[in-house]
């Protein structure tokens, strides 16, 4: 009886040391992917403030919140099945779905500039009105959640691509721990962002002058952060749609847009100091243009085309 408890706690202890280097693996493979991810990632941090810009200070975190919860949604019960599925069955439906995904993103990007010159002009009080709506709200929750959809499909698709080669259980849980790693530092580092104002207004009431000082900085500095971080959302989604497009061109020997690009970039900024930057630079403005050229023939057709244009402004 003895020996047999001791071989039943020796295979115990077997099992444990096989799973405990599991999750060592699980947490090495989504270190990596998330690592690969980065930039969208960033992308993903810019682009969300824009839709909690103009609210009321009450209303900015449960709108955080709601993103937060549709972004969970969207990574672990829309993305996470579809992508294990696709692994599984048909990898060649991946490049497709991320050009489509490209396509809305420079689509986006593109109408927030077309917006931006064709802005109509509001008094303070139709601007409270504007802000104090729940449609208005509704309308950016959703907004928000359907281009975090695009993004999240991105940076879960980079995920992966890192562990493609791994057992479906293995990419299950590392596609797993990415979503909801990824969608907290996000959504946290968001919610911090729109709220540091608040934050700067209550150093400023109390405490030493450098205190005081501090938060009249913050107080002045968050409402051009969050106007900057608005214009660069806008670019990050025609950069990040123009690059997914591109690669996607490439992928299929079309073009050879994005390897021109990417020569065009190391060629340029070979022999700067610095080179590795101003490349990137030179990549992420091409792709961007590239993108808002995309985007800008769909905007066109939506808001030119007679008929189409109608049927824009009644909206």
């Amino acid at each position: 009886m003895p020996s047999g408890l001791f071989a039943l706690l020796d295979d115990v202890a077997t099992i444990a040391k096989v799973a405990a280097a599991s999750v060592d693996d699980i947490g090495a493979a989504a270190s990596r992917a998330g690592v690969k991810a980065a930039g969208v990632v960033v992308d993903d941090a810019a682009v969300t403030p824009r839709y909690v810009t103009g609210f009321t200070p009450d209303r900015e975190l449960p709108i955080i919140w709601r993103i937060t919860k549709g972004s969970l949604f969207n990574k672990l019960v829309l993305i996470l099945p579809a992508l294990l599925l696709l692994s599984e069955v048909a990898k060649w439906a991946i490049t497709p779905l991320l050009m489509l995904g490209g396509i809305y993103l420079c689509f986006e990007g593109a109408e927030k500039v077309w917006h931006s010159f064709h802005k109509p002009k509001h008094t303070l009080a139709e601007k409270a009105a504007i802000v104090a709506d729940k449609d208005h709200e509704e309308s950016m929750a959703k907004g928000a959640i359907r281009t975090d959809f695009i993004l999240s499909a991105e940076i879960m698709v980079i995920a992966l691509n890192e562990v493609l080669a791994e057992p479906l259980g293995m990419r299950a849980a590392t596609l797993a721990l990415v979503a909801v790693v990824i969608t907290v530092a996000v959504y946290g580092v968001v919610g911090l962002i729109v709220k540091m104002d608040d934050i700067g207004l209550h150093m400023a009431g109390a405490g030493s002058s450098l205190r005081r000082s501090v938060g009249r900085g913050l107080v002045n500095v968050m409402p051009k952060l969050l106007a900057a971080l608005a214009t660069i959302g806008t670019a990050a989604m025609l950069w990040v749609g123009g690059q997914i497009f591109l690669h996607g061109l490439d992928e299929y020997h079309i073009g050879n847009i994005g390897h021109g690009l990417q020569d065009f970039a190391h060629g340029v900024a070979g022999g700067l100091p610095g080179a590795g930057v101003w490349e990137w630079i030179i990549n992420a403005a091409g792709a961007g243009l590239f993108g808002l050229a995309l985007g800008g023939v769909i905007v066109g057709m939506l808001h030119l085309v007679p008929g189409k244009a109608k049927a824009a402004a009644a909206h």
